[in-house]
């Protein structure tokens, strides 16, 4: 049954991302239009003890690009990723150099992690040379929240403003928090997204410690396969992105350029497992269910599904059954593309730079593939795009965004010509 918009119209009106493959949208799209993965041997620092040893890096970053030199200085990796993306955004957007009245501007981010690298940089400091040795200002670059509060103090935002910490789905929480402020009419322009750093010993030997990662070491670039039969587990990978949105009204107003309509949203949990997803996958079923009623959409309409797709034995045959389970028949009959073949899996960043995708995919005509699916895993059945990405025209488009703790959300987008 068709459900009812609620509220005034969202658009995405910006992209901007930190990405290992590219960075600014443009660097994004030809990225993803080289079809080639990001992942190789990890080199910031010694993996050696660990049986994972690849992961996806932001090679090219440099933030003297996108902030002051003392600025800068006074961010970690996470908050200099978290300013640049929102940077990158507002320019795209036209917005950098005029944008609205500070208190009808939202910033919402998510991230599994937050500063967690820097604080285990300052505690090797303090293991070292005591106290004194540490950064003054440990406690306030380390906290989650931090990602929202560096963009609003950046940029001089004073509407609402949050992170959320909701694992890989915090990035597409995120977005989806800011869509229900548009519509309730909290902000005019929303920044959101999500951003992530977690590329330091500890966290990295953490997630190896639960046999989670890839292990095949001796070929980098294919490590991360969703859907294929012979995939070990995820890559861990780092960057950020964030994206501008207005409502119609506003975008409308300023002549903006529009990449899509973000038109609904869903979030539920499996209350299941930390680590595992629900088997019958009711709860992420549930939730693209709900992104659907909430857009006003049918599961008939659904045109392209950017796949969670984390490359792990559990989590895509589950995935694979709730998209069965959402779409129904429609299922067999849509293009599914796993992205993180090409950037790895930026944990509480993944579901905001595969939003981005989904607009770009929605505005350009072009599906990208699923990396390195080489042979199906017969449980994951569907048309997931293997070997290049496709020229299509779609208008409507679903992403999946599923984390540790059972948390599921989807974003579900209609193309801006259907305005």
């Amino acid at each position: 049954m068709r459900g009812e918009r609620r509220g005034p119209r969202v658009v995405v009106t910006g992209i901007g991302c930190v990405t290992p493959i590219g960075t600014g949208v443009d660097g994004l799209w030809e990225g993803l239009r080289a079809e080639r993965s990001s992942v190789r041997s990890l080199t910031r620092f010694d993996p050696t003890p660990f049986r994972s040893r690849v992961a996806a890096e932001v090679d090219a970053f440099d933030p003297l690009d996108h902030m002051d030199a003392k600025r800068a200085r006074r961010l970690d990796r996470f908050g200099q990723f978290s300013v640049a993306a929102a940077r990158l955004a507002l320019r795209d957007a036209g917005l950098e150099r005029r944008a609205p009245p500070a208190d009808r501007v939202a910033v919402v981010m998510g991230s599994a992690l937050g500063g967690i690298a820097f604080a285990e940089a300052q505690h090797l400091r303090y293991l070292e040379g005591g106290i004194r040795a540490v950064e003054p200002a440990l406690a306030l670059l380390v906290f989650t929240g931090a990602a929202s509060c560096h963009v609003a103090i950046e940029f001089g935002f004073t509407g609402p403003n949050e992170t959320n910490g909701m694992s890989c789905a915090a990035g597409a929480i995120a977005i989806g928090r800011a869509l229900r402020l548009l519509r309730a009419g909290e902000a005019d322009v929303a920044l959101a997204g999500g951003v992530e750093a977690p590329l330091s010993p500890l966290c990295y030997g953490a997630f190896a410690l639960l046999r989670a990662m890839s292990t095949r070491n001796d070929d980098p670039a294919s490590a991360s396969r969703p859907f294929d039969r012979d995939r070990d587990g995820f890559v861990m990978g780092e960057g950020a992105a964030v994206l501008v949105l207005e409502t119609m009204e506003h975008a409308t107003r300023r002549d903006a350029h529009v990449y899509a309509e973000l038109a609904g949203f869903g979030c539920t949990n499996d209350a299941y497992h930390l680590a595992a997803p629900r088997p019958d996958a009711e709860a992420s079923a549930r939730a693209m269910a709900l992104a659907l009623r909430d857009a006003g959409m049918t599961p008939d309409e659904v045109e392209y599904v950017n796949a969670h797709g984390s490359s792990t034995p559990l989590n895509d045959p589950t995935e694979t059954l709730a998209i069965k389970r959402a779409l129904g028949e429609r299922a067999h009959r849509v293009p599914v593309s796993g992205t993180k073949g090409y950037y790895g899996h930026p944990l509480g960043a993944s579901g905001a730079i595969e939003a981005g995708i989904c607009a770009l995919a929605l505005e350009r005509g072009w599906v990208p593939p699923t990396l390195n699916l080489r042979d199906p895993d017969p449980q994951c059945d569907l048309d997931y795009c293997s070997g290049h990405g496709r020229e299509l025209r779609v208008l409507t488009a679903l992403s999946n965004s599923f984390g540790f703790g059972g948390v599921n959300a989807c974003l579900a987008f209609r193309s801006a010509e259907t305005r």
